[in-house]
């Protein structure tokens, strides 16, 4: 029977993907709302598409679980850093963290000491989620106290986690590049040097320009005197509140899954909370699962430690179960592979390539909705045009990261994105044009495959200089 199906052609595999773009344009961008509701009547548009195509409803229901099931690790984490955050603020790890960044930073340095910390944090755990999830929540609330606008602290803070998701051996995702393009992971590593390097250093330039419009102002010392003067009044403060922080990092770093650690990271929390800021366990569990809400009466300090908990991740939960249904359809029913395959017929050499690649992993973190369906279709797609036009596979696997994993925290309803939206209080569009490593890395990729320059050829021998021009065509 399944003979008898005939693929679904292009242009009507594009219709669920217009139909997303319409609809998300009109509700977020016209009617402020959320993303939910256009991700669910494209998802409805994507089945009808398919049952058109005499798809079965089973097999079109397996897909939308098999793409909430390819993120469920992702939702489990998420709730835990809920919890996590709750507890750790309840137990004074955040306002300690909070006070200690105040008392260290001054608003000058302080977005490249965000990018520094969140890219040494990432390095060693090989997680963005675990850096956001830890520091970055403490670095939202330091730079929301020094006056600076939380879109740049939290594109800092983005630029520095995904520089350790991108580079560290211990990354799920620069592992699964290199095993989807066919090389091992250190000469994939090295390889992403050429275009991390340079979009690092533009990064830490750009965050040092726009320091210097916060180190010439005048600091309002009272404000953050006031704010030193109420975390004290209402948490006991002391040292050993940042060892939970640095317990949950260093277990990362010894190969402890995340799920776990993050976990552990939260008891730590209420064992301090009730150890140290004299709360019960009916308020550990309360704020666990509702959050922490602070009532000091100081409103910058209640608006920045009124958070966390449980309950506070269902609305991401739901958005990302919401955008993997659709992505789901869309590759249990080959539409994506569609799209993919006949973006292929625009390749004419290397820089046509590594477009196509930069762009199809772009699209689908739109469409899918997961960084890892954006690394693994296209990197199955396209691995024979590499072969054929005699380029390494660690070009590939750099491609592939260059925009799969640094974009998909830039589309709101992608899963990374709904996680940093969720965990730093940031609404992803907000602080895109700041994720300086994350928008240089896929430009500086694409002048590479324009230029030829680093494009190594399969053969080093015979192209030592590693040239692979647009005019080395197919």
């Amino acid at each position: 029977m399944s003979d008898q199906r005939k693929e679904i052609p292009l242009l009507v595999a594009l219709i669920p993907v217009l139909f997303l773009i319409g609809a998300l344009f009109l509700v977020i961008s016209i009617f402020g709302l959320s993303p939910h509701i256009p991700l669910v009547c494209a998802a409805a548009v994507a089945g009808c598409v398919a049952v058109a195509y005499r798809r079965p409803w089973k097999e079109i229901q397996e897909g939308m679980v098999h793409g909430i099931n390819l993120a469920m690790g992702a939702i489990l984490i998420l709730m835990v850093v809920g919890i996590m955050i709750g507890t750790w603020i309840l137990g004074g790890v955040v306002p300690a963290m909070i006070y200690y960044g105040l008392k260290a930073l001054s608003p000058g340095i302080f977005l490249v000491a965000t990018l520094v910390i969140c890219s040494i944090v990432s390095l060693g755990t090989g997680s963005s989620w675990s850096t956001a999830g830890t520091v970055g929540v403490a670095l939202i609330g330091v730079g929301g106290a020094l006056a600076i606008p939380l879109p740049m602290v939290a594109g800092a803070i983005i630029s520095g986690a995904y520089f350790g998701d991108k580079m560290s051996p211990l990354s799920d995702t620069t592992n699964l590049a290199p095993a989807m393009a066919g090389t091992d992971v250190f000469t994939h590593i090295r390889h992403m040097v050429y275009t991390t390097g340079p979009g690092y250093v533009i990064a830490l330039v750009l965050f040092g320009i726009i320091g210097t419009r916060f180190a010439g102002g005048a600091l309002e010392t009272q404000n953050i005197d006031a704010m030193l003067m109420t975390i004290r009044e209402e948490f006991v403060i002391n040292p050993l509140l940042l060892l939970p922080p640095v317990l949950v990092i260093v277990m990362v770093i010894k190969r402890v899954p995340p799920l776990p650690a993050l976990l552990g990271g939260a008891a730590l929390g209420g064992i301090f909370a009730m150890m140290s800021q004299s709360s019960s366990l009916a308020d550990v569990i309360d704020v666990a699962h509702a959050g922490y809400t602070s009532q000091s009466g100081v409103e910058s300090v209640d608006e920045l430690l009124s958070r966390g908990g449980l309950m506070s991740m269902m609305e991401t939960v739901a958005l990302i179960m919401c955008a993997l249904c659709f992505g789901g359809i869309m590759e249990s029913t080959k539409m994506l592979e569609v799209i993919a395959r006949n973006l292929l017929r625009l390749v004419r050499g290397t820089g046509s390539l590594v477009a196509t690649t930069i762009f199809s992993c772009i699209g689908m973190n739109a469409v899918a909705s997961d960084q890892y369906i954006a690394i693994v279709i296209p990197g199955r797609m396209y691995k024979n045009a590499y072969d054929q036009q005699n380029l390494h596979p660690k070009n590939l696997s750099r491609a592939l990261e260059d925009s799969g994993t640094l974009t998909s925290p830039l589309i709101p309803w992608n899963s990374c994105g709904a996680f940093m939206w969720a965990t730093l209080g940031v609404f992803p569009l907000a602080y895109l044009p700041y994720a300086f490593l994350n928008l240089a890395n896929p430009l500086i990729s694409l002048l590479y495959g324009f230029t030829g320059m680093t494009m190594h050829k399969t053969d080093a021998e015979q192209n030592p200089t590693g040239s692979g021009s647009e005019s080395a065509a197919v």
